[in-house]
């Protein structure tokens, strides 16, 4: 049966690295791409980052495979103006996409970009586990003459289904971060960590970090974690953090995933305008993300391994962009995963 992917390419560079990506996943299986305006193109025509339709499109599709959105264009401290940004929130929050998934893996061809020594990247392999839908990022927020302020809140149950999504993904260990020497919604997080762990994981190591402890220990120690499961902004900072270790974000894919619905699948790395239109983006991150979605959100193992090995190939053998240090254009890039896929 053939699959529906919700297509969003975005802003910057995210249509230059959408088309190679589409025809990467129509060598591996029978696919339907339906496009739709999204971010600050969306607002431009639409006055909206993310419409009705788009969201009704994106709830119908089997999987959405976001590229990138944003821009100065659409930079503004003015809370009544749209914002590229919003539409991607809203988008989580109409899918349910509450667990963030982003793997990190530094490539032993590129060991030598990473802004680490070779010795302290080798041989990581974690998996940052974001809450996505809760947090400061939701909770009530306002101004109020010369004061402002954000609420971070959270529910047993928020933090029960992310947590179990941590402790299902591992296989040893999971280190829970949060700032529960200072945070009362941090400290009720640590308390369901706990419970989950004691009543359904018991086989699964547990360990509590301190955020900024975790901070440090993921520049001087990567190979110590896992998986690490953490709220909201925790966890936008520390996966941000992590994808340097591979020496560019331009690297690294996420997914998000929640109940039934469609998972959503993007690149980390942001619309990049000030190489858009020049045909020098890196779409190697783009083309991981399809991994994941064939991987979490078709089933398809495979043909997720293929892809991710046919990267890996491409670097062993010289492939590098712009933002490795190399001079290979996206399609220099995007031919040479081709050729070993």
């Amino acid at each position: 049966m053939t699959k529906t992917i919700a297509l969003l390419p975005g802003d910057g560079i995210g249509p230059e690295i959408t088309a190679p990506t589409v025809e990467l996943l129509n060598k591996l299986g029978d696919f339907t791409f339906e496009e739709h305006l999204f971010g600050g193109i969306s607002i431009d025509a639409h006055g909206t980052a993310l419409t009705d339709e788009v969201t009704a499109a994106c709830q119908r599709a089997d999987a959405v495979l976001l590229a990138a959105v944003g821009g100065p264009k659409w930079d503004t401290t003015d809370p009544t103006k749209p914002r590229p940004e919003q539409g991607l929130l809203g988008l989580r929050k109409a899918l349910g996409l509450y667990a963030n998934l982003r793997p990190v893996r530094p490539v032993p061809a590129l060991y030598d970009a990473s802004p680490l020594k070779r010795e302290i990247i080798d041989g990581t392999n974690l998996l940052v586990v974001r809450e996505l839908t809760g947090g400061l990022y939701f909770g009530d927020r306002g101004r109020r003459g010369d004061t402002a302020w954000d609420t971070m809140i959270y529910s047993v149950a928020e933090i029960e289904r992310i947590v179990r999504t941590a402790f299902e993904a591992a296989r040893s260990r999971v280190t829970s971060v949060d700032k529960a020497n200072v945070l009362e919604s941090s400290r009720l997080w640590r308390e369901v960590v706990k419970r989950v762990h004691a009543e359904e994981f018991p086989n699964i190591e547990l360990e509590h970090v301190l955020v900024d402890n975790a901070a440090m220990q993921l520049v001087s120690n990567p190979r110590h974690f896992e998986i690490i499961v953490t709220e909201n902004m925790f966890g936008d900072i520390l996966s941000d953090e992590a994808a340097m270790l591979t020496g560019s974000i331009g690297l690294l894919p996420s997914a998000s995933l929640g109940g039934d619905g469609p998972g959503l699948f993007e690149p980390v790395h942001g619309s990049a305008p000030d190489i858009a239109g020049k045909g020098i983006a890196n779409p190697l991150a783009m083309f991981l993300s399809a991994a994941l979605l064939l991987r979490h959100g078709f089933a398809m193992e495979t043909e997720a391994a293929a892809v991710e090995s046919a990267v890996d190939r491409a670097l062993a053998d010289g492939l590098r962009t712009a933002d490795l240090g190399g001079a290979a254009t996206t399609a220099e890039a995007s031919q040479a995963v081709l050729n070993y896929l």
